[in-house]
């Protein structure tokens, strides 16, 4: 089974320009939102750094939302994230 994550517009240099990525979710901790996000890594070094910080924290310009519902209600980085889900990361936009 796998994950898709949707990766927005500024983030899409690490992704070679694709919108969608397929994530396998068989590996182990696959099934969180980090092990998500670390497996994505995996195949696009350097996003991981725009999502997380040095301390593997959420960054707090960054949205993530599985099957539209935010990971920071449920369980931040170790919310589960199912087979067959679609995991979103949204930048955070600000202007004044």
């Amino acid at each position: 089974m796998s994950v898709i994550v949707r990766v927005p517009t500024i983030l899409r240099t690490y992704t070679g320009g694709a919108r969608d990525v397929r994530v396998a979710v068989e590996g182990a901790g696959a099934q969180t939102v980090a092990g998500v996000l670390s497996a994505l890594e995996s195949g696009h070094p350097g996003i991981l750094a725009r999502v997380v910080d040095e301390e593997g924290r959420l960054r707090r310009f960054v949205n993530l939302y599985v099957d539209d519902e935010d990971v920071r209600g449920c369980g931040g980085l170790a919310a589960p994230v199912p087979p067959g889900s679609e995991l979103v990361i949204v930048p955070a936009v600000a202007g004044g």
